[in-house]
């Protein structure tokens, strides 16, 4: 074995190579490889095959002794172990996605996509690096939550293209890790983005299969069943929406309030208000008033509009289309225009603004110049942007 380590050692001097760095080549630790080359371990068959490779040598292999045979059992079971990740990173990573997913109701669309780029980028050059099957089955995870959370911002920015790349990422990762919350949540994230097309008979469709491959105890089982009720509400199918909001608010009660109800991965009761107005408000029942009302008490952090989050405009955008339902003019221009001067509404939202004006202007109210001029507005904006 002496012999062995001095001719790789002379080897490794003549090519001007490191101890360090053929270890690294050659996915071996360190520690092991100077034990081998000072005498102090048998090189295994494999150890040898690799260094004759590395080096252009020809080291004779040696019969395995039960001792080597151990010692093989031993490093390869290190070596399955090896990683270039480690536990700290992951969970650095996995803390970062839920901190962008908390972000998302308040965050510029434009912001938070730089960031999710960034870590899905270094999410990528990790899968490529050494690393156990559990550290393999996490980037998959946090991978495929990261290019969830790019594609509903994307749809935000109704960026199309970009959005499909990033579902279809997400969805393999998802599959990948056998992830059915992620895989769930990308059928109720391409159901938004088909209703905001006025594709609501599809829109149904894809909500039903988030539904049937979701978890029972998740999120995505009650933010896709509310899909479907929006959904069924444009529709004018009274009977499918009010059954899917009882279904919406006894799940979301079922799973009680979390630690983090921002987190757009993480169904709260209070998102159930606003999934109500919503869809009630698109019904054209007048009992969406009060749940409008009541999110818009509950997350407006001030009169500063735009410190809202983004449900708290939705909300107005619903109060508006109940209160012109009711003829309630004064009060519906108002919380239109409120909604629309926030600079929360995003550009997949436009057409639920859109709705309004329209509205106001077929009733020829004296109100009507100055909301289409705040939506225009708003879609000048929305372009520099682009």
């Amino acid at each position: 074995m002496i012999e062995f380590g001095s001719e790789v050692k002379t080897a490794l001097k003549a090519q001007g190579k490191s101890l360090r760095g053929a270890a690294k080549e050659l996915h071996y630790d360190v520690a092991y490889l100077s034990r081998v080359l000072n005498g102090k371990q048998a090189p295994s068959p494999e150890l040898t095959q690799a260094l004759n490779e590395y080096l252009g040598l020809s080291l004779e292999v040696e019969d395995s002794s039960s001792h080597d045979d151990e010692m093989d059992a031993w490093e390869l079971a290190r070596r399955v172990q090896a990683s270039d990740v480690g536990n700290a990173t992951l969970e650095r990573l996995e803390r970062a996605f839920d901190g962008l997913a908390m972000a998302y109701p308040k965050a510029k669309p434009e912001a938070l996509l730089r960031q999710v780029r960034k870590h899905s980028t270094y999410v990528g050059k990790l899968l490529d690096g050494r690393k156990t099957l559990s550290e393999h089955r996490r980037l998959l995870v946090v991978g495929g939550w990261l290019s969830l959370l790019g594609a509903t911002v994307h749809i935000d920015l109704m960026q199309d293209d970009a959005a499909t790349a990033r579902l279809e990422t997400a969805a393999t990762l998802a599959k990948e890790a056998g992830h059915r919350e992620i895989e769930a949540w990308c059928y109720e994230t391409e159901a938004w983005r088909v209703l905001t097309d006025g594709d609501y008979v599809q829109a149904v469709d894809l909500s039903r299969v988030a539904q049937e491959i979701a978890p029972a105890n998740g999120s995505a089982i009650i933010q896709a069943t509310a899909q479907e009720g929006r959904a069924s509400a444009r529709l004018g199918n009274g009977r499918d929406t009010y059954s899917a909001i009882e279904r919406v608010q006894e799940l979301s009660s079922a799973i009680g309030v979390p630690d983090t109800p921002e987190h757009h991965y993480r169904y709260d009761p209070g998102k159930a208000l606003s999934y109500t107005a919503t869809t009630l408000a698109w019904l054209g029942d007048s009992a969406a008033e009060p749940y409008a009302r009541e999110v818009i008490k509950r997350l407006s952090p001030s009169d500063d509009v735009s410190q809202w989050p983004r449900r708290v405009a939705s909300a107005n955008i619903d109060l508006a289309l109940v209160l012109l339902k009711e003829n309630r003019m004064d009060e519906a221009c108002n919380s239109a225009q409120k909604a629309i001067l926030s600079g929360r509404v995003v550009p997949s939202n436009h057409w639920r603004a859109l709705e309004v004006v329209k509205a106001v202007e077929a009733r020829k109210l004296p109100e009507s110049a100055d909301l289409r001029e705040a939506y225009q507005s708003l879609k000048a904006i929305d372009r520099g942007k682009e």
